[in-house]
């Protein structure tokens, strides 16, 4: 595929100290063994602000988010967390960050209310002295804070983590994957969660390969292959996409593929659930054009429309672009 758009001006090296600046890496690079993780990773996150860390499974977002935390040290670059070098610092950044895996962690043989007093104990702290931090989110779960966190859905085990993230008052909460695993009504509620902590002034980096969850974000940054692929916020990401995507459906989605693949002024041709995103060379195909040609190949169900291209969309764009691959 063609250079799309040029994202060098929108990742722009941080410089640390600003005054609205609550985390800054610097040419972060980690590996495992031959294996390069993160490779010169350079962001800057807002106080205050709601960022989000977009990009598939193997990306490196769990690996920034454990560097961030102080559960992994760096192969180079530095990280700052309202001014504290993480290394250095590692005592005092555990005592302003809230930490959520996306892996249910707390102690399953332990009760709701156990983890969560065993979690405000750790941080020298108790519940009742912190209640009103986790109110609105406990408060859902309370009624069974007798039952043991293994037999909670993942709904609700969710909240328990969120709270235990949350009880000793951090200033900057880091979730990995938060909404992975669990259904979509819980996904929205959680989101609704974040959008009232933010409210109360915390800084909040989650990750997630969800592409819908994007939108949600002040801000977020692409991630792939140990890379950032653009910063922005959702809307200005979008816009800089300049390519017509056109929505084509019919009855035999393997066919339709195949087809639409063969054609010769096509230029990418993804799948995106029981439809296919279709862009031609110079977006110089048109809907009618597309439809003809699917006619002639006998496809039943036609369905071709052009459509508002998404978050995901432009991350299978930047990542063909990156590894000048096609299709």
């Amino acid at each position: 595929m063609a250079e799309l758009f040029n994202t060098e001006n929108s990742i722009k090296k941080p410089v640390s100290g600003h005054l609205k600046e609550a985390i800054c890496f610097s040419d972060v690079s980690k590996s495992y063994k031959n294996i390069l993780a993160l490779n010169n990773i350079s962001l800057s996150i807002n106080k205050g602000e709601l960022f989000g860390l977009i990009g598939p499974d193997g990306a490196g977002k769990t690996t920034l988010m454990r560097i961030l935390v102080t559960l992994l040290l760096p192969d180079s670059g530095e990280i700052k967390i309202n001014g504290l070098d993480v290394v250095k610092s590692f005592k005092k950044i555990r005592q302003i960050v809230g930490y959520m895996t996306g892996h249910f962690s707390l102690y399953q043989d332990l009760t709701v209310e156990e983890n969560l007093n065993f979690f405000a104990t750790v941080f020298g702290t108790t519940v009742s002295e912190n209640y009103d931090q986790i109110r609105e989110i406990y408060h859902q779960i309370e009624p069974f804070k007798k039952r043991r966190a293994g037999k909670l859905s993942g709904g609700m085990k969710q909240k328990l983590a969120l709270s235990c993230a949350l009880i000793h008052k951090p200033e900057i909460l880091v979730l990995d994957e938060p909404t992975t695993g669990v259904d979509a009504v819980s996904r929205k509620e959680f989101w609704e969660m974040l959008k009232k902590l933010q409210k109360k002034g915390i800084t909040i980096i989650v990750s997630t390969p969800y592409m819908d969850e994007a939108t949600l974000c002040n801000r977020i940054a692409l991630i792939q292959k140990g890379k950032i692929m653009d910063v922005d916020t959702p809307n200005g990401i979008i816009e800089k996409f300049p390519r017509k995507i056109i929505l084509a459906g019919a009855n035999d989605l393997y066919r339709l593929i195949t087809d639409l693949r063969t054609y010769n002024k096509a230029e990418s041709v993804f799948a995106f659930g029981k439809f296919v995103h279709f862009t031609g060379i110079n977006d110089a195909v048109t809907v009618a054009e597309l439809r003809d040609y699917l006619k002639k190949r006998n496809h039943t169900n036609i369905m071709v429309k052009t459509i508002t291209p998404g978050i995901e969309d432009i991350f299978m764009a930047l990542e063909t672009q990156h590894d000048g691959t096609n299709n």
